[in-house]
């Protein structure tokens, strides 16, 4: 028998941590739904006692999900255990996971606390969510660069302390894979009762190697979990992979020897749907779910691919879900129809008044566009006009125009609460008016520091555009996304979108883990 390989996905506590990419508790129900459908075996759902709403969250996808163990983010305190226990309450599988730093340098720098200090905080805490919990993660935060005779102490007292899984973050990215592997192996080694739990790696990209990082803390080290997000999201430079990661066990099962309960064929579409809902697109040539991933340019390539696929491809594109776009919808086709395809897309609606306004946004589209594909409906649903009462900002109506020689203008006309204006400017380009219009009218003062464009479907001019727009001001960073089959029309929507974020004032209060 196999070894099974554990999968902790933290996009949504980790990953959101991303300058930004903060969600909605819709956006988040969604991702974790999604999440289940890959059959990821343990869901990072928040950090329950940062903010109300990160605590709502939380509590929404423990009653929501059934097939994943949900867990919260907990600092070593009695106050925040005991909030992240009220939020899982009442979950089909529960976790708290605890974090406290345990280097020299955060142990002196931040929490200005001796090692003994330290010693018996994370004692005592692991104690008290033992007693709320029958399953308790410790992770000593910049674990890699602790001293691991410290370590040792540290981590031996919580596994008594009734700690079920023990993770060792390289929370700053700076372990090398031999390194951290027999660094891993080594405490295992030393502490005697290493055995009573599973190790864990949650391994960060600073140097780019946390796949490979997390996956020397598996072979070498002996981890059975590894901790990682869609898409490699995650503050600086991102966390380990999950989609390399399980691609890697998967296609060189001859070395890992691991089983994995991952359903690989729901890869691709939480892809999209985490890089559509964050606006943190997935670069080309990305590992695995990368536009290119499955391409072959070399005439020597596409012809060896002719004759026999594995000559240069180690694993098939339908294995991870991708596939040749399938028209699914078109002008002609019902609410019933576009119903069910939101439920095999693994989207959940809150109402009727939902569905209702997604189904006149999908109709509005198919007039503008005759073949509607899977990723046009996953941006149509993601598009935050569908929940216009939540909106302060909404996008109404534009005109432009542009021509060689003259210099672009465009007319705005958007809502602000219950008022609707209209604003005009010109620009350097008609994208350039468009938003320069809306900011004449509202003067936010806010910097862009971020514009992108991608194409939600490839293979026509045809394809929506969906544009990130990322805005800073007063020292909050956010995103916003918008799509349209008029490029100039999904600027403004992203715009708009992001306006909303700095005006709703929603705070996120960042954990290392």
């Amino acid at each position: 028998m196999a070894d099974k390989l554990i999968i902790f996905d933290t996009t949504l506590r980790d990953g959101e941590q991303s300058p930004g990419a903060s969600m909605t508790k819709d956006e988040k129900l969604r991702i974790a739904r999604q999440l289940e459908r890959l059959k990821v075996d343990v869901i990072e759902a928040g950090f329950a006692a940062s903010s109300n709403g990160d605590f709502e969250c939380v509590k929404a996808i423990a009653h929501a999900i059934k097939d994943s163990t949900i867990c919260s983010l907990a600092r070593a305190n009695d106050r925040d255990i005991s909030r992240a226990a009220e939020a899982l309450k009442g979950g089909h599988s529960t976790r708290i996971h605890l974090f406290l730093a345990t280097s020299a340098l955060h142990m002196e720098k931040k929490l200005r606390m001796t090692p003994d200090q330290v010693f018996e905080q994370a004692r005592l805490s692991t104690r008290f969510a033992r007693n709320l919990s029958g399953d308790v993660e410790f992770s000593p935060e910049d674990g890699y660069r602790s001293d691991p005779d410290f370590l040792c102490r540290v981590l031996e007292a919580v596994i008594n302390e009734g700690a079920t899984t023990i993770n060792v973050p390289d929370t700053v990215g700076y372990a090398i894979p031999e390194l951290y592997g027999n660094f891993i192996l080594n405490l295992r080694q030393r502490i005697p009762n290493a055995d009573k739990a599973v190790w864990s790696v949650h391994c960060h990209n600073d140097l780019g190697m946390a796949v490979a990082n997390s996956l020397a803390g598996v072979m070498i080290g002996g981890a059975r979990q590894v901790e990682c997000t869609i898409n490699g999201l995650g503050e600086r430079a991102g966390n380990c992979s999950l989609e390399e990661v399980v691609m890697a066990v998967k296609t060189r099962r001859d070395y890992f020897k691991l089983d994995l309960g991952i359903d690989t064929t729901q890869i691709v579409p939480i892809s999209r749907l985490v890089a559509q809902t964050t606006g943190f697109v997935v670069q080309p040539n990305k590992a695995v779910v990368g536009a290119n991933a499955f391409a072959h340019a070399s005439g020597i390539h596409q012809d060896g691919v002719l004759k026999a696929r594995d000559t240069y491809e180690i694993m098939r594109a339908e294995d991870v879900g991708w596939a040749a776009n399938k028209i699914v919808l078109g002008k002609l086709s019902g609410r019933n129809a576009f119903k069910m395809r939101l439920t095999e897309l693994g989207i959940q609606m809150e109402s009727e008044a939902e569905i209702n306004a997604a189904f006149a946004k999908f109709k509005e589209l198919a007039d503008r566009k005759s073949d509607i594909f899977d990723e046009d409906i996953l941006a149509l649903v993601m598009d935050e006009s569908l929940t216009a009462e939540h909106e302060h900002y909404r996008f109404v109506a534009l005109s432009q125009h542009s021509e060689t020689g003259e210099r672009p203008h465009a007319s705005v006309t958007f809502a602000a609460g219950e008022v609707e204006h209209q604003a005009q400017s010109d620009g350097n380009g008609p994208v350039d008016a468009s938003l320069k219009a809306i900011e004449s009218k509202l003067a936010t003062g806010a910097e862009m520091l971020l514009y992108s464009v991608n194409a939600i479907t490839s293979g026509s001019t045809e394809s929506q555009g969906e544009v990130t727009v990322r805005l800073q001001h007063g020292g909050r960073v956010v995103n916003g996304v918008g799509s349209d089959p008029d490029i100039v029309v999904a600027s403004a929507k992203a715009y708009l979108s992001a306006l909303n974020k700095l005006h709703s004032k929603i705070e996120r209060v960042a954990a290392q883990g």
